[in-house]
């Protein structure tokens, strides 16, 4: 007889997976207490890499069924989140996700959806990548300095510091903040 699970994740303390499961009993699962996995870990660590999905894993059995009220549970890329539903099919597990209309992500149906976001989510990836590297570009042309300010020296502040200068007057001169003065003015050169 086929077992069903919930995957509940959210990604900081500060947040509650209690949503996650009214949400996921309210469409008409019933689920044991204690097939419920509740986790706070980032999305962007990967599946095989979190403690509350590991023991999920170990808990389930070919047949099972596990729930998710969104693809974003499983992960935030879209190819872990492709690659974690062809680890389960492969166990024999169904995923249902209740954000797609509750298809079963390793059905035929599933599969094409996945292939469709994973597809969308590569190609505004893509996308960003151009701009980013268009804007970069434009700014180069533009004789805009890009990247993190060049570090300033104890020596330079030692300098200042030796001709008289304030640390106040010494920040404004070196257009830097007055505790990275404060934290070079008595540094070793």
């Amino acid at each position: 007889m086929s077992r069903t699970f919930l995957y509940a994740r959210c990604s900081t303390a500060d947040q509650h997976t209690q949503n996650q499961v009214q949400e996921v009993k309210a469409a008409g699962f019933d689920i044991q207490p204690q097939r419920v996995i509740e986790e706070t870990i980032s999305g962007s660590t990967s599946a095989s890499e979190r403690k509350g999905f590991n023991l999920l894993l170990d808990r389930m059995e070919s047949g099972d069924l596990l729930v998710v009220t969104k693809l974003d549970r499983l992960g935030r890329n879209a190819i872990d989140v492709q690659s974690t539903v062809q680890m389960l099919e492969g166990k024999g597990i169904r995923v249902h996700c209740l954000a797609l209309g509750g298809v079963d992500l390793t059905s035929a149906a599933g599969k094409m959806t996945m292939g469709v976001l994973a597809a969308v989510a590569q190609f505004e990836r893509d996308l960003l990548i151009e701009r980013t590297q268009a804007g970069l570009s434009r700014a180069k042309s533009e004789g805009k300095t890009l990247g993190r300010p060049a570090a300033t020296s104890v020596e330079a502040v030692q300098t200042h510091k030796a001709n008289g200068l304030s640390q106040s007057a010494v920040a404004k001169e070196l257009d830097i903040s007055l505790s990275t003065v404060k934290r070079l003015w008595n540094a070793q050169v």
